[in-house]
């Protein structure tokens, strides 16, 4: 997939459908899935931002950030096909959608929070469209599985600590098999788990099954890259009872207890003398810059839904 020059001109990248004649006098233009990033707009990528300036119509997901939204042009429609608890568009709706759209010969963006292929389902609309004949672009995204640690200061590989990372879904729909949570602690690396907040109590008893000691450090990185950031760390006992609020990845390992970014790394256990500890407490980070403390048993953002509806997008 080669990148296309600011300034220049645009290939042609209409096609005719050879599978489906009867739509042979209308171009088919390739449907581009874009990955929107974790929220910030800043970390949108050239390509993903051209894509939205040019599109002449935007199906996005319920976690796409409002910065990145405000991107698109007025004037572009926009669908919000967000899969929220009591909302939920089904997913083959959205792909019939798509293809829908682009036998209009319309610039159809498909917008999905962090990367369209890490638990967007980029992959199933994809083969969607393919079969219907629709060309397809993809446009990778930064995932929230990188972001949301970094945003807490948490690298998910370190050099002497972790030498690798798995990245997994705490949620699972009915009929599909569970997670084998035990073998995956038993794999000695880090782990962020997505979509795990509803779900974090039975995940933690079950990766301590598998012989991580009860005080593994684990952190929850929540609302990332926005103004309602913010990060609570603890330990693997006591996940359960975490004041985690979702959209927030769940990191467990021993970079858990890592804010690199504020000098705390391997043998630290806690912040300067002038902070909270790490325990159970929550970093928020203030659109202003300022930082602030909040006791772990505190609700998290009145705004903030279930993970359920909040990470079906990623």
């Amino acid at each position: 997939m080669s990148a296309v020059e600011p300034g220049a001109e645009r290939p042609d990248r209409s096609a005719v459908s050879a599978e489906h004649p009867t739509q042979a006098m209308v171009p088919v233009v390739p449907v581009v899935l874009v990955g929107g990033g974790p929220g910030d707009p800043d970390l949108l990528t050239l390509r993903a931002a051209r894509e939205l300036a040019e599109a002449d119509v935007v199906v996005h997901d319920a976690l796409v950030g409002a910065g990145v939204l405000a991107l698109i042009p007025e004037g572009v429609e926009r669908i919000d096909v967000g899969k929220r608890p009591g909302r939920a568009t089904p997913q083959e709706m959205i792909s019939a959608m798509l293809v829908h759209l682009a036998r209009q010969g319309r610039r159809v963006v498909r917008l999905k929070g962090g990367d369209p292929f890490v638990f967007g389902r980029g992959g199933e609309e994809a083969l969607e469209l393919q079969r219907a004949g629709i060309p397809v672009e993809v446009v990778p995204g930064i995932s929230s599985s990188v972001a949301a640690p970094a945003a807490a200061g948490i690298p998910v590989t370190h050099r002497g600590v972790s030498a690798g990372y798995s990245v997994v879904t705490g949620h699972r729909r009915p009929g599909e098999p569970d997670v084998d949570w035990r073998a995956l602690a038993r794999v000695g690396s880090t782990i962020a788990i997505l979509m795990g907040v509803a779900h974090r109590g039975e995940i933690s008893a079950e990766l301590q099954a598998g012989g991580p000691a009860p005080a593994t450090p684990v952190a929850g990185s929540q609302s990332a890259t926005t103004g309602r950031e913010g990060a609570t760390r603890g330990t693997l006992d006591a996940l359960g009872d975490a004041a985690v609020a979702s959209p927030a990845v769940i990191v467990v390992g021993a970079v858990a207890a890592f804010d690199v970014v504020r000098g705390i790394g391997p043998g630290e256990t806690r912040l300067g003398d002038d902070q909270a500890p790490l325990g159970g407490h929550r970093h928020q980070h203030q659109p202003d810059g300022a930082h602030h403390y909040a006791a772990g048993d505190e609700d998290g953002d009145g705004g903030q839904v279930d993970a359920l509806g909040q990470f079906a997008a990623e």
